[in-house]
């Protein structure tokens, strides 16, 4: 527990402000004037730089106290130094966005090899039967109608492929950014489960990092796919927003529900995968659901795009 020193309040918010890193002292300072606007107990972590050059996190829990006339003339609190958990909390995001990139890595590679060689080869097939087929007369009909049978069986299972790779990788993303692929997603999921999915984005910027375009993507899939196994509804809402420094994606529906609560214990619903794609981003996932109530999945990554970037300096001055 601590008081701040003797002198004016403003100079022991200057002595407060004093102890923060360089980099964190902004984000400090705001907790402080909150802290003092709302008169109620204010946490938040921050480094700071020990006599001998290293470098510390600090975990802080504080109150303003007031005189009578109702001026701040004393702050109580307790700081922890947390620095052990933080290098533990960034080694393990670190081996989880390794693990990832190299689990998209790994889907990239499989994808690549169902187009270019498992459908060509399927695709070659089915050109080989018709060839067979035209070569047949109209007295062969004990062999012409299983060779059509087994051409269309080939041409389905051709599809199913493409779409299997499709959702390991799609080249989409790559080539044409997030809200592209994003439809065409939609699109597809529409037409193999027969649901009815309406898709909308607004100012999704084509330059998005690619980590946060494949982790936003990933978080899609997973939840329309719930949604339609899960859900008993036919139809459903997808948004992709960018609002406020941040890309915001919601995916909605209005069937049977769920307890989120119960199924991230039982790791049921792909919800455990679903964070710790938002984690690797620095991202937030929500969900919103109750029994019979519908759900909605909210995913949120900051990003400063590069009107967002004008807009902060015109504000600026």
């Amino acid at each position: 527990m601590y008081g701040l020193p003797s002198g004016s309040f403003s100079q022991r918010q200057s002595g407060f402000e004093n102890l923060a890193h360089p980099d964190d002292r902004e984000e400090v300072m705001k907790l402080v004037d909150w802290a003092l606007k709302s008169r109620q107990a204010t946490e938040g972590q921050w480094r700071v730089i020990w006599p001998d050059g290293s470098v510390h996190w600090l975990a802080g829990r504080w109150q303003v106290l007031n005189d009578e006339s109702g001026q701040p003339v004393r702050m109580i609190g307790v700081n922890m130094d947390v620095t052990e958990r933080k290098i533990a909390e960034d080694a393990l995001a670190n081996f989880r966005r390794r693990l990832i990139e190299a689990q998209e890595e790994e889907r990239c590679r499989i994808a690549r090899e169902l187009h270019d060689d498992i459908n060509q080869q399927v695709a070659l097939i089915i050109m080989k039967l018709a060839q067979c087929e035209r070569h047949l007369s109209d007295h062969d009909v004990e062999i012409r109608d299983p060779i059509r049978d087994v051409r269309e069986r080939l041409g389905q299972l051709g599809k199913d492929v493409q779409a299997l790779s499709h959702r390991l990788h799609s080249s989409k993303l790559d080539y044409l950014g997030l809200a592209p692929a994003a439809r065409s997603l939609c699109r597809e999921i529409s037409e193999q489960h027969k649901v009815d999915i309406n898709f909308s984005e607004a100012g999704i910027p084509r330059s998005l990092p690619r980590q946060i375009s494949i982790s936003l993507f990933r978080v899609l899939q997973e939840a329309l796919q719930n949604a339609i196994k899960y859900s008993g509804a036919r139809h459903f809402t997808v948004e992709i927003r960018a609002r406020s420094g941040t890309i915001e994606l919601v995916v909605r529906d209005r069937g049977v529900g769920f307890d989120p609560q119960a199924a991230m214990k039982h790791q049921g619903l792909g919800l455990i995968s679903m964070r710790e794609r938002m984690q690797s981003v620095n991202g937030e996932l929500s969900i919103d659901s109750q029994p019979g109530k519908g759900t909605t999945v909210k995913a949120g990554v900051p990003f400063v795009g590069e009107a967002d970037t004008s807009a902060i300096r015109e504000a600026a001055g």
